[in-house]
């Protein structure tokens, strides 16, 4: 009869125990470092990359705020003279030259579409937690603002298209046409002399009624040109801020 012999098995000592536990410990722990590392300089890299073309966005949206913002001055002050005229004077005893100019700006519209390409994608892809607190809620501040103007146009719309029928009832849309067209190639070149010649013609009125141009009148005041200037100007002055928040943050030049 043959007998078996059991292997001797050595056991492990305490002390054999805990170091293999830290050695597991260690490496779980070195890893995930490693891996929160990586992440940490992947988020940046993309942070960087959305910074970039935020500021690009942004650098876009500020020349056409403050050009919402020249426009919309201009117009409400020519609005502002217009009322001035017809609080001192009949209709038919203003020069129809003036009431022309004048009241080309009753007419005034100019969208505001932001550059908002960047932020929607960081916003549906949840990447705006790639940049720190104050930053995203700057972002979120002037998303506000923008979409405060587009809602305000919005708003205005309908008053917009009845200012427009009233004025084609009191001016004639070839004088108007004439004026608009001094007054678009005076973006480039302010030249006074041509609307001063322009106003002291006689283009003669569709209508001088008064009750007609107190319609119009009360029609512009609804539009709130001023209220435009006012929105703009705040979006600029948030878009001042961010820009320099992510390139003081992301170095960009």
């Amino acid at each position: 009869m043959e007998v078996h012999h059991h292997p001797t098995v050595e056991k492990k000592t305490f002390k054999e125990y805990f170091f293999e536990f830290i050695m597991i410990f260690l490496a779980v722990t070195v890893g995930f470092f490693a891996e929160t590392f990586r992440e940490n300089v992947t988020e940046h890299k993309r942070a960087r990359e959305f910074a970039e073309s935020m500021v690009k966005d942004l650098q876009e949206d500020t020349i056409q705020l403050k050009s919402y913002k020249v426009y919309f001055n201009y117009a409400a002050n020519n609005i502002d003279t217009l009322q001035q005229l017809l609080a001192n004077a009949e209709p038919k005893d203003i020069p129809p030259g003036k009431l022309y100019w004048y009241g080309l700006f009753g007419g005034s519209h100019q969208y505001f579409v932001p550059n908002d390409a960047t932020f929607e994608q960081m916003k549906n892809s949840g990447s705006l937690r790639y940049f720190r607190k104050s930053i995203a809620t700057d972002i979120a501040k002037y998303d506000r603002f923008s979409r405060l103007i587009q809602f305000n146009e919005e708003m205005q719309q309908n008053i917009y298209t009845e200012v427009r029928k009233t004025r084609a009832m009191i001016f004639d849309f070839r004088y108007n046409d004439i004026a608009n067209d001094i007054y678009q190639k005076n973006k480039t070149g302010f030249d006074f002399r041509k609307i001063d010649s322009f106003m002291k013609t006689n283009p003669p009125l569709l209508s001088s009624d008064k009750t007609l141009f107190n319609q119009y009148i009360e029609l512009v005041r609804s539009r709130f040109l001023r209220t435009n200037i006012i929105y703009a100007d705040s979006a600029l002055h948030q878009a001042t801020i961010l820009l320099d928040e992510l390139k003081n943050e992301y170095n960009i030049k």
